[in-house]
């Protein structure tokens, strides 16, 4: 934090983004040891997809791995997901007062949060590069920021992963996602992401991180992923914020 930085934060104190407590942190010490017990007692997820498992998976009996039955039967063009916590409680409001409200300070906290908790998922990255999954140019217009973005751009990240906001480009599209179904949702998908062709010689063979601040279906991060791979990239894994529940995910 630069000095700047903190002289603000003295003179002007925020509060925890999860349980509003007034102080100069964006989340409290008791919301982040709460998060991180919850983490560590948290059920299995598919490596893949990210989504709980219904039963435990024996790893070294499975050739498949740690994978949901639907990743194994349909596997998606996405390689690997990492997703912090569950699209419910205090989170979910917090994702919702930055991207309905306009409450760009919840950017910074939620960041806060994914740097404290996913550290792990960094130690081992090849050189790669992030992108965050984009608004059209309308949708951008509308609410006057990208969400994925914002959250993105205050990660700490180690030098070799680079992160290109404008390579990810998407079409403007009239039909409403957010109760739509899987298949709905993988039909109205088709063509509304496009690549940049100036990326393509850089990112060819490589490996791309998208990020998303929630992965319902997987609806969108597929359709992302067969863009990248359809240009040469090698192997794209997803780091989503919040992951909706199984019993959800098909609503």
């Amino acid at each position: 934090m630069s000095h700047f930085q903190r002289l603000i934060s003295a003179l002007l104190p925020s509060c925890c983004i999860l349980c509003n407590r007034s102080q100069a942190a964006t989340i409290c010490i008791s919301c982040m040891q709460q998060l991180q017990e919850q983490r560590r007692q948290g059920q299995l997820a598919c490596l893949c997809c990210g989504i709980e498992l219904l039963e435990a998976v024996d790893k070294s009996t499975t050739p498949e791995g740690q994978r949901c039955r639907e990743c194994i039967v349909t596997p998606p063009f996405f390689d690997l997901s990492f997703c912090l916590a569950s699209y419910e409680g205090q989170l979910k409001t917090a994702v919702h007062q930055l991207k309905y409200q306009r409450r760009l300070a919840y950017a910074t906290g939620l960041a806060h949060l994914w740097n404290s908790l996913m550290t792990l998922h960094l130690d081992k990255l090849p050189p790669c590069y992030l992108l965050p999954v984009p608004l059209s140019r309308q949708k951008l217009a509308e609410r006057g920021f990208n969400q994925c973005w914002e959250i993105a751009k205050h990660l700490t990240l180690p030098k070799h992963l680079k992160v290109l906001p404008h390579a990810l480009r998407r079409r403007h599209s009239l039909s409403n996602q957010i109760s739509a179904g899987r298949q709905v949702r993988q039909q109205a998908l088709n063509g509304l992401f496009y690549f940049e062709p100036r990326y393509a010689d850089l990112l060819a063979r490589q490996t791309v991180i998208v990020f998303d601040d929630v992965m319902t279906t997987g609806s969108t991060l597929n359709a992302i992923a067969k863009v990248l791979k359809d240009h040469g990239v090698y192997h794209v894994r997803n780091w989503v914020l919040l992951r909706t529940p199984r019993q959800l995910t098909d609503v």
